[in-house]
């Protein structure tokens, strides 16, 4: 059977680096094994999910390198989980419950008052259809549970009931489905909560491997149970770290933290986010990689730690500038172009200020002092002064090239007696108004001899 993988999020906010790193880890899966990704939006909180989340969720992948062989919306398959839910009743695996919200509580809090597991103890199941009657006849609905395999003859008495599988991340995991209460798969108003969808759609769909956070982990012990009581054989699980920040706090689609479009409108690279959600918190080192296909050869899901991975959003500008420090010009055009950075000066221009940018829109900067010089008037002492408007003097005649730069300054040395950075420091300033940037050798070419003569102080 070939692989199929799937990316699953509610489309309840925008996706964050740590969702991008659950959509990466399927999408290099599927690439290195030849397979397929499904994107799948798990959209059955009819009243947080929006379609505009689910557009910009593909939006992201898309930038990211991400195009799904298929497209789905679980809002659209009630139809699909309607049946599930018929067969799991006929089976007596799912049962109506009457308990309001504050009900549960108080049943909680008193097994916990008596040092118990603060798990459902099950009594829905000894109403009688009268005593069912009588409550809906006040006005309440059922939720439904799934009735889990925990128990001998008496659900009343479970029983130690492992479920084990062996992780293709984690290695050998095991839950005990005595510890859990019974999931609540139906709403009181018919909808569905994740557990039950997302297994129907992974037995229709043929997932061969469900590849996500490991705070799912509990989760698939009673997904391995769910999808046995639907007749259907679990696929391979894999649970990933999830990431959180430096100061361990984890991320959220709903505050909008490290979010992939801000990320993307704050000018970090695709490759850079991907290379950070990947190899961050594996045995790899971070390094900035140029394509999908590089990190894939990276990539390598028993690499993963177990712990949580911390990591400073600082890197990825660290990735960012490596990238943009060797990228070649043609992968750049359209880019600088749509920063009106064009012409025949375009490509010697990237060449040379390539190497001092964190972000490709820094090049508007440079460019504008290429083109106008200094942003604001040169403030020299007298003395850098005087040094500068003699060191202007000794220009050479055109034509300029790379080799222009040191000419000027060995003639000036020569000339003044200076040298070194009480040289070069005053030059610059009065050629691009900033203490640090690229290399003059190349800006000077660019700026020409006219160009610098216009900035003389």
């Amino acid at each position: 059977m070939s692989v199929t993988v799937r990316f699953a999020p509610s489309p309840t906010g925008k996706i964050h680096i740590g969702n991008a790193r659950t959509a990466l880890f399927n999408w290099l899966f599927a690439q290195k094994n030849n397979g397929r990704f499904i994107q799948r939006f798990d959209d059955t909180d009819l009243v947080r999910s929006k379609q505009e989340y689910a557009d910009s969720i593909l939006y992201d992948l898309h930038w990211l390198g991400i195009f799904p062989d298929a497209t789905d919306y679980q809002s659209r398959r009630f139809d699909r989980y309607n049946e599930a839910v018929e067969k799991l009743k006929a089976a007596g695996l799912l049962y109506p419950c009457y308990e309001t919200t504050e009900e549960l509580d108080l049943k909680r809090k008193i097994r916990l008052s008596r040092k118990l597991p603060p798990v459902y103890g099950r009594e829905a199941l000894k109403l009688t259809d009268e005593e069912k009657a009588h409550l809906e006849d006040e006005g309440r609905r059922p939720h439904w549970r799934f009735l889990l395999p925990n128990f001998a003859d008496d659900p009343a008495e479970t029983q130690r009931t492992d479920v084990t599988w062996n992780d293709v991340i984690r290695g050998e995991e095991t839950v005990d489905l005595a510890s859990l209460s019974d999931p609540v798969l139906v709403r009181e108003d018919g909808t569905y909560l994740y557990t039950l969808p997302s297994v129907v759609d992974d037995i229709e769909y043929g997932v061969t491997h469900v590849i996500r956070g490991d705070d799912h982990v509990t989760n698939t012990g009673v997904q391995i149970a769910l999808f046995r009581a639907l007749g259907a054989e679990p696929p391979a699980f894999g649970h990933h770290n999830l990431l959180t920040s430096t100061t361990g706090e984890g991320l959220s689609k709903r505050s909008g933290a490290l979010s992939i479009s801000g990320l993307r409108e704050d000018g970090i690279e695709a490759m850079a986010v991907a290379s950070l959600a990947v190899l961050v918190g594996t045995s790899e080192n971070i390094a900035a990689m140029e394509s999908l296909d590089e990190l894939a050869a990276h990539f390598d899901l028993a690499s993963t730690s177990k712990s949580a991975s911390k990591f400073d959003p600082a890197e990825l500008v660290t990735l960012n500038r490596t990238l943009l420090h060797k990228m070649p010009y043609d992968e750049a055009r359209e880019r600088l172009s749509a920063l009106t950075i064009s012409g025949e000066l375009a490509e010697p221009f990237w060449n040379a200020v390539r190497g001092n940018l964190d972000r490709l829109r820094d090049a508007s900067t440079w460019w504008s002092i290429i083109r106008r010089g200094p942003a604001e008037p040169v403030d020299l002492n007298p003395e850098d002064l005087a040094f500068v408007r003699e060191a202007f003097a000794l220009l050479p005649e055109e034509p300029w090239d790379g080799s222009t730069w040191k000419a000027w300054t060995d003639r000036v040395k020569k000339q003044t007696g200076r040298k070194g950075r009480a040289l070069f420091m005053p030059l610059r300033l009065a050629l691009t108004g900033l203490a640090s940037g690229p290399e003059l050798a190349d800006l000077l070419p660019l700026i020409g001899r006219e160009g610098t003569l216009a900035r003389q102080p």
